[in-house]
């Protein structure tokens, strides 16, 4: 059912975290900046979402190393200002004292004028580091049937893992408004309907505008809290009977298929950043990029197609089982179950494995790289080897998780 059209919505973008747990990627950029699947920014899904839902006044909050982020969005999302749309990023303005954002409830007190000028009747809150599709007019729409103040999108998730996330428990008898908001608990009651399930939080919400502003200048007041969306004006909402939450698995996405169907990934950590990249190169995709009815936008510049180069014997330039992105040169050299950003070059007789290139990484010739994420404009010397020994790795200076993934950091100087 379409939205009704006297409802004003302004969604607001959460794009201010440090992203420590994504070192060294976040170095020297913002955690929604960082490259994700050859040729977008990871705030691409979150405003392709909020765009392909018809919400096209969109505010996105900065703060952290803001540089790249504020001019991917300037370059890329420009929407028809002639009918009042737009997406702005908007940095800490210590509006109300000299202080930066303590926190999301925080960054959206401190930008209330935003809601003021806009003066709409929903407000969207969204994370901007999740991969994943959402129809959010089909969130607002619920929000609007059940008159909440509050709504809080819930992804299933097994019972075991209840301990990773944030938990919505539901009432048994109104299995849509919450009851409680647990953080990490270890031993929740599982849903009515499937009691090896609870529903953890997205990071996405739907407020109706007053409430929201009602609360975040509450919880401004209140030194004893974190300032924090989920841990501090969620649990408000909840205490007063005004929050409700929205199950994700009821979410239908033009395009969808039953395997990529209610994905989402939250990409905080270099596994969980490493494995949603391995999700998009199976034959057929967990997550799916081909979905034509419901694009993920963005902007990659001028590049020429890819190239794949030298048919000799021992000298074939191919890849298999990945996704090479445009202005790519592959020369008589093996690339397999890995992603290409654009203007990546491998040259001969080197073979790339299951591993992530960022833009105008550069291998030299005779290297094995497996296993590996390796940042913006590293050049790899011939017949180096990266992800294959982990004491070499660290010795290197790179950066090895405890699963074995090796990253390399942007503008590494690797030696010979």
């Amino acid at each position: 059912m379409a939205l009704q059209p006297r409802q004003k919505v302004l969604a607001i973008v959460l794009a201010g975290g440090e992203g420590k747990r994504l070192m060294p990627l976040t170095a020297d950029r913002a955690k929604p900046a960082v490259p994700f699947g050859g040729i977008y920014r990871l705030i691409d899904f979150a405003l392709s979402n909020i765009a392909n839902s018809g919400y096209l006044k969109i505010v996105v909050l900065t703060q952290y190393k803001s540089h790249s982020l504020d001019a991917h969005i300037t370059k890329t999302w420009r929407m028809s200002t002639l009918l009042g749309n737009y997406v702005a990023p908007v940095p800490a303005q210590q509006r109300v004292g000299k202080h930066w954002f303590s926190g999301s409830a925080d960054a959206i007190y401190q930008s209330l004028n935003l809601i003021h000028d806009e003066r709409p009747d929903i407000v969207v809150v969204v994370g901007a580091d999740h991969v994943y599709r959402m129809d959010f007019s089909q969130m607002v729409q619920q929000h609007l049937e059940t008159g909440a103040a509050c709504t809080v999108a819930g992804i299933r998730q097994p019972i075991g893992l209840a301990n990773q996330f944030g938990v919505i428990d539901v009432d048994p008898q109104d299995p849509r408004r919450i009851r409680e908001f647990l953080e990490k608990p270890e031993s929740p009651q599982g849903l009515p309907d499937s009691p090896e399930e609870v529903f953890a939080s997205m990071g996405n919400y739907v407020f109706t505008a007053d409430a929201l502003e009602a609360a975040v200048r509450a919880d401004a007041l209140d030194e004893d809290s974190k300032h924090d969306m989920g841990g501090n004006i969620v649990p408000a909402f909840v205490q007063h009977g005004d929050a409700w939450v929205y199950d994700f698995k009821d979410n239908d996405i033009p395009g969808s298929t039953e395997r990529d169907h209610a994905y989402w990934r939250d990409v905080g950590t270099i596994d969980s950043y490493y494995d949603a990249h391995m999700d998009l190169i199976s034959v057929h995709p967990v997550f799916n990029l081909y979905n034509e009815a419901w694009p993920i936008y963005t902007n990659y510049g001028p590049q020429p197609p890819a190239k794949f180069v030298h048919g000799s014997r021992d000298r074939v330039g191919h890849a298999v089982s990945s996704a090479i992105s445009p202005g790519c040169v592959i020369s008589g050299s093996t690339v397999s179950d890995s992603v290409l950003s654009p203007r990546v070059k491998v040259h001969s007789f080197s073979h790339v494995t299951r591993s992530v290139l960022m833009d105008k990484v550069e291998i030299g010739r005779s290297c094995q790289i497996h296993r590996a994420i390796i940042d913006k404009g590293v050049f790899v010397p011939a017949g180096v080897h990266i992800g294959l020994d982990r004491d070499e790795d660290l010795a290197r200076g790179f950066t090895v998780t405890d699963s074995g993934i090796t990253v390399v950091g942007k503008g590494t100087i690797i030696q010979g």
